[in-house]
């Protein structure tokens, strides 16, 4: 018997006893010599590392199996010949339903529940590979456009933009003497001149091509006049407006200069509003007016009255010197046949008894309604339509804008019209063709 060791001290002797307490016990069970006992171990060991990616690969190839991982299992199954009763399982879908015929047929085949699931991810992910998506449409609103127009009845209009060129402008009509006019004067209620001019309204100058434009509620200031307006270099431009911005206000271009200008009717607590210009050339008169609106619920009714006693006067000072042409929004209706629906506007301004007799005391000094005296039983001839309840698409209106001239000029007209075609504003510009 060999003779026994010293036990060896620190961490070698630690280290020892553990190694001879591993192989003791290894001893126990494998008969084996020690040599080869550890070489075991260390395969072992590798043996439990293999394993352990196995098992970490197979997890990962249960989150997406494969064809050939199905293939194996169906192999497996069918050596097996296990089979399993049909039962209630989640498709990959999420939802809880009966199995499927086909998961019927695979149970019949012996695959495992396993092996189903994973046929059915499979099947799953080709139906997304094999199947292109379809584009998907919004959904149809069903709220009708802003911008979209109702149908209009038949012989109405609904245009919102002016066909100048299919416009005929030019006038073959003479006066009586059988002259041609030599004159054109035009007249609109701009109801703003930025936006006037923001409605390419400007070109209203090119195809009719007045000699003189008079222009009323410009509502503008002059020093805020906009830039298209002050290219204008072949027309002198007058301006009046009102001392309170953004209200009221006339203005007069003409190619041919004024002998005069003058701004207002000569009474201060009148023409703050700038209402009135009146340029003096050698044969006549010229008057641009925007005579003052009786108001809702007629509350401005005095003041209007008021205004038609100074300005009768102012305009008789005038026309004492020499004939006037009075052109501007005079902002009543005279007579049934000039608007749409009198019977529904007798106490509404504009066509009230007050202002209606109002105009008629004014003809009577001498004076003539130009279109008026030239189309006595014309209908349906308006210059001013409401922005509201499509007023203008059926010809729901009402004649505002006025040539008024000196009775002894009446002969020299050659014609007046409206020019109910032209957009840009809720009111229409209207011209005179005169010989003078």
């Amino acid at each position: 018997m060999p003779p026994k060791r010293k036990a060896a001290t620190g961490k070698a002797s630690t280290y020892k006893s553990y190694n001879t307490a591993n192989l003791a016990s290894s001893s126990q069970s494998d008969p084996s010599p020690p040599k080869l006992r550890k070489r075991n171990v260390d395969k072992e060991k590798n043996e439990n590392n293999a394993q352990g990616e196995t098992e970490v690969k197979q997890k990962n190839e249960k989150k997406l199996p494969s064809k050939d991982n199905v293939a194996k299992d169906v192999q497996i199954n069918k050596k097996s010949g296990s089979k399993k009763a049909p039962r209630k399982t989640k498709n990959p879908s999420g939802n809880t339903d009966a199995i499927t015929e086909q998961e019927d047929e695979d149970n019949a085949n012996g695959f495992s529940r396993v092996t189903r699931r994973k046929k059915a991810v499979i099947n799953k992910y080709l139906t997304i590979i094999t199947e292109p998506e379809l584009p998907v449409e919004p959904p149809k609103s069903k709220a009708k456009k802003k911008d979209e127009e109702k149908p209009v009845k038949p012989g109405t209009t609904n245009k919102t933009v002016t066909d100048w060129v299919n416009i005929d402008f030019t006038c073959t009509k003479k006066d009586k003497a059988g002259q041609k006019p030599n004159l054109k004067i035009s007249c609109w209620n701009v109801g703003g001149l930025k936006s006037w001019v923001n409605k390419d309204c400007l070109q209203f100058l090119e195809y009719e091509n007045p000699d003189i434009l008079c222009l009323q509620e410009t509502k503008c200031s002059q020093v805020k006049l906009p830039e298209e307006i002050k290219q204008l270099k072949e027309y002198k431009q007058y301006w009046c407006s009102s001392e309170k911005e953004g209200y009221a206000g006339v203005g007069l271009l003409t190619r041919e200069e004024p002998l005069q200008v003058k701004y207002g009717i000569e009474v201060p607590e009148m023409d703050a509003d700038g209402r009135c210009i009146t340029a003096e050339y050698n044969e006549f008169y010229l008057i641009c007016v925007y005579v003052p609106n009786a108001g809702r619920k007629l509350v401005t009714l005095p003041k209007r009255s008021e205004w038609n006693d100074y300005f009768k006067d102012y305009v008789k000072s005038l026309d004492e010197k020499k004939p006037v042409i009075i052109c501007g929004d005079m902002n009543v209706a005279h007579n049934e046949i000039d608007l749409a629906r009198p019977a529904n506007n007798t106490k509404n301004a504009g066509f009230t008894k007050e202002e209606r007799e109002g105009l008629t005391q004014f003809l009577q000094d001498g004076y003539v309604d130009t279109f008026r005296q030239l189309y006595p039983d014309k209908t349906d001839a308006y210059t001013f339509w409401s922005y509201m309840a499509n007023a203008r698409a059926k010809n729901i209106g009402w004649r505002l804008d006025y040539f008024i001239i000196s009775e002894r000029i009446l002969d020299k007209v050659c014609d007046t019209v409206i020019r109910s075609d032209v957009r840009g504003s809720d009111h229409c510009p209207i011209t005179l063709f005169i010989n003078i």
